[in-house]
């Protein structure tokens, strides 16, 4: 994140997000380079090293398709990662085909919460080998206690840096087994 972010936002060189606070919603801001020099036939700076592709199979589970579902996604996407999406009562069975080596999931979720879902995921032995990761808002130490009693692996508050889940995406394969 940049320094000096305001309160209530991240901020990285490209991309920005912010929210007002809980219920307000979130706004996400993309800053895609311009280049410059191209009409006088100047040839423009060299891109920045892309950041390395993981290749990783990751789950991404929220209680309902939004634009900060398919953008997360989509990032790992463009970082090397096969993805996919789930809403909560359907993230088992998901799982279950798509065999994913990483579980990023939201925790407050209606119907089933996430709480069920990495329950449900570690009780069947096909997803054991998975990184469970809690990707959420609520972030106080007794969330943080729930959320590993209940089977993920890390608990992450929402907006997470991009380090952190740069992190997370080179961690081994497998490093989620208990």
């Amino acid at each position: 994140p940049v320094a000096g972010a305001e309160p209530g936002r991240a901020a990285w060189r490209d991309l920005e997000a912010a929210s007002a606070g809980p219920g307000a919603g979130s706004t996400f801001t993309v800053r895609l380079p311009t280049v410059s020099g191209a009409a006088d036939g100047a040839l423009p700076e060299p891109a920045p090293e892309a950041p390395a592709r993981t290749g990783r199979r990751v789950l991404v589970v929220d209680d309902r398709a939004s634009m900060a579902l398919e953008s997360l996604a989509m990032v790992l996407g463009l970082l090397g990662n096969e993805t996919r999406t789930a809403n909560s009562p359907d993230a088992p069975a998901v799982a279950r085909a798509f065999q994913p080596d990483i579980v990023l999931c939201d925790i407050g979720m209606p119907g089933m919460s996430g709480y069920e879902v990495a329950q449900r995921l570690r009780a069947d032995a096909t997803q054991r080998r998975a990184l469970l990761v809690a990707l959420t808002g609520w972030g106080s130490d007794e969330d943080r206690r729930k959320a590993l009693q209940a089977g993920f692996d890390r608990h992450l508050t929402k907006p997470v840096e991009s380090a952190e889940l740069q992190a997370l995406l080179a961690a081994p394969p497998g490093s989620g087994v208990r």
